[in-house]
């Protein structure tokens, strides 16, 4: 290697040989320009700095040996290693020699497999085209199929669900409605098939789906007609299959309406056997008598309790029928009229004119038709019991009894059910009954008018009228009447029941004389007035009863009057005073003449009038008892008090009259004679003698002492 090789490796020109000729100051030159050299050296050099690092590595020892001899050490270590990186070289030609001729064998191998290929491909080049041409028609097949089966899936039913639909003999259980909105949706989504390029496919199979659904519909109406045939309102369970029936039954209004009418007729027969069993004891179907329960015609005998049984089982059977259709069809709310509306409009033309569904209005007909057979046999039984009795007050009280039902069936089923109709019917027939009996009563009686009794009682068909109104108004306040109408209500039944029988007491009070002919009337209107008082709906007839007793005071008033008059010996002066009374009736007397006159008058003689003044003493201690006896057959010890005391007033007043009369009289006779010059002795000396003195007794004794 030359010295210019081995700068090469980064050790520079410094460690370079001089010749041996050079001189001694050329050497010296020379040294120092390697010194300033290496000394002007960069350290920063890359190479430089690897050289060194590869020299640290070598561990050489610093020496001056080593320092002559390195050149010639890198020197040899540099022909070594290139001498074995040519030995190594040697080892791979002979490698690629070998891989050469790999190579070589195995193009000649790809270019055999290139001729197979292109052979291959020439041979299986129609058949990839057919694998092709099938894939692309698998595929082609494998959507149709899945497409098939969607519409299979969705448009075609099972044949063993659809036997379950349409199979007789299959039972109507869950599966059949989990199937049968399926057959429905079908039969709804066939119209989308309809507007498709192929509309003969929607056309089949909308009429097969229609052929099933109308023969899916009609299993279910027959399974609901025979289960309606033996159904029992009481087992939940049953009622909770028979719902589910009915909400899809009322999609087809025609079906559902078929089914409740005979639903309907089967209710009326069972209630009406369940009426007949309740009545006799025995089953329509059946012989046999029930022992458990007491038949209602044992109670026959008492006609109104017999009524009374008859309308509360008919009531019971009614809230009981009410509350089970309740929950047959209406426990659901309003799913059974969405499903009767949903129907109506899939049937436009079956149902013009016809009204919006009303659940509670049709569930209210629905009861009302179940009873239809009830209602018959209990117009029936309750006509015979009201045409059989001829006692008005058990009519009336049958009437009244009838009403409270038509009143709480009309809160129950409304003012169009026929049992409301029925009830009614049967009120009018018992008012009927009434008025006829009571006409008939009233007509018998006026016939044969007995006379006034002794006592002046009130007669014996006053007091039975007056008993029988009092059980009329016992039952009547037991009624439902409101109560703005209670009154109002009850007064055609007093003017049929009581006015008659007084008016033939006052007839038969006109043939007697008074005091009988008052006392006898107002006994009887007092009677009438008693059997009134407990009763607040009577208050306008007590009232008017008043009244008429009111009216009827003044005869007795007046006879008590003339009997204080004629009894107490003031009746003669009063008469003979008349005349003078109605020439002067004015307290301060200033016409003197009918004064004067006083004296003269018969009753006004000494005498007499001392004979009267007796009289009228004798009378008074016991004038009031007296009076009061003479009304002592008046049954109102009260009223006769009140006549007795109004008597009085009148004849104190009289009395007062004949005191004022008596003492004008003598205070124009005195006058007169101080007039004359007749002395004031001779009164003491029996000359002159005053009225006064004769009759001393005033207005203010006589009042007292009737008081």
């Amino acid at each position: 290697m030359s010295a210019y090789d081995y700068g090469s490796t980064g050790l520079g020109t410094e460690y370079e040989l001089e010749p041996t000729t050079l001189t001694l100051p050329q050497k010296s030159n020379a040294i120092s320009t390697k010194l300033s050299s290496i000394l002007a050296t960069s350290f920063v050099d890359a190479d430089i700095r690897e050289a060194l690092r590869t020299l640290d590595e070598s561990e050489t020892q610093n020496t001056p040996e080593t320092r002559r001899r390195l050149r010639l050490d890198a020197q040899k270590e540099v022909i070594e290693r290139n001498g074995d990186i040519i030995k190594d070289f040697g080892h791979v030609a002979e490698q690629l020699k070998r891989i050469g001729s790999t190579v070589e064998s195995l193009n000649r191998c790809c270019e055999d497999l290139r001729q197979h290929v292109a052979t291959a491909h020439r041979e299986t080049g129609p058949m990839l085209e057919e694998a092709s041409s099938l894939f692309t028609r698998k595929q082609e097949i494998e959507s149709k199929k899945e497409l098939l089966d969607a519409f299979i899936e969705h448009f075609v039913i099972s044949d063993d669900d659809l036997e379950s639909l349409i199979s007789s003999d299959t039972p109507v259980d869950d599966r059949f409605f989990a199937n049968l909105p399926r057959l429905k949706r079908i039969h709804k989504d066939c119209q989308v098939l309809l507007g498709s390029e192929n509309q003969q496919l929607g056309l089949d199979l909308m009429d097969k789906s229609s052929r099933d659904l109308n023969m899916a519909f009609q299993k279910l109406y027959r399974w609901v007609q025979k289960e309606f045939r033996t159904l029992n309102l009481e087992n939940p369970q049953m009622n909770a299959s028979i719902r589910r029936a009915l909400r899809v039954l009322a999609e087809r209004p025609t079906i559902f309406q078929s089914c409740l009418d005979f639903f309907a007729e089967s209710r009326e027969r069972n209630l009406s056997d369940s009426f007949y069993a309740a009545l006799t004891g025995t089953s329509s179907t059946s012989e046999a008598e029930d022992l458990t329960t007491k038949p209602i015609e044992y109670n026959a005998h008492e006609p109104l309790r017999f009524v009374g049984d008859l309308l509360a089982w008919t009531h019971s059977a009614t809230v009981s029928e009410r509350e089970s259709l309740e929950v047959l069809f209406m426990s659901e709310g309003d799913e059974m009229a969405k499903g009767v509306q949903a129907g109506r409009e899939s049937e436009p033309w079956s149902q013009e004119n016809v009204e919006a569904f009303d659940g509670r209005k049709s569930l209210e007909q629905l009861v009302n038709r179940d009873l239809a057979g009830v209602a018959r046999a209990l117009r029936q039984r309750i006509e015979q019991v009201i045409q059989s009795d001829e006692d008005p007050v058990l009519a009336y009280q049958i009437a009244n009894l009838i009403d409270f039902y038509r009143v709480t069936f009309d809160r129950l089923l409304g003012a169009d059910s026929s049992i409301l109709l029925t009830l009614s019917t049967l009120q009018q027939s018992a008012i009927l009954q009434y008025r006829t009996t009571m006409h008939d009563h009233i007509t018998a009686v006026a016939a044969h008018v007995p006379k006034m009794s002794p006592d002046l009682d009130t007669p014996e068909f006053l007091s039975e009228a007056l008993d029988r109104l009092k059980a009329l108004m016992k039952s009547y306040d037991s009624s439902p009447a409101p109560a703005e109408s209670r009154y109002s209500g009850f007064t055609p039944i007093l003017a049929e029941s009581l006015d008659p029988y007084l008016t033939l007491c006052e007839n038969m009070a006109r043939k007697a004389s008074e005091p009988s002919r008052t006392i006898f009337t107002l006994n009887c209107l007092l009677a009438a007035k008693a059997t009134l008082s407990p009763f607040d709906f009577t208050t306008h007839r007590l009232t008017a009863t008043d009244a008429q007793i009111t009216a009827h005071l003044p005869p007795l008033i007046e006879y008590q009057h003339a009997f204080f008059l004629h009894v107490s010996g003031v009746h003669p002066l009063l008469a003979a005073l008349a005349p003078l009374a109605a020439a002067d009736n004015d307290t301060e007397l200033d016409d003197q003449e009918p004064l004067r006159r006083v004296p003269t008058l018969a009753p006004f003689q000494p005498q007499a009038l001392r004979d009267a003044s007796q009289v009228l003493d004798d009378f008074l201690p016991s004038a009031l008892t007296d009076a009061l006896d003479n009304l002592k057959l008046l049954r109102s010890a009260t009223l006769a008090q009140t006549v007795t005391a109004e008597a009085v007033e009148r004849f104190c007043a009289d009395f007062g009259f004949v005191e004022r009369m008596l003492a004008g009289a003598d205070a124009l006779l005195s006058r007169g004679k101080e007039r004359e010059g007749v002395d004031a002795g001779a009164e003491e000396r029996g000359e002159v003698v005053s009225l006064r003195a004769l009759f001393p007794r005033t207005s203010a004794e006589v009042r007292v002492l009737l008081s």
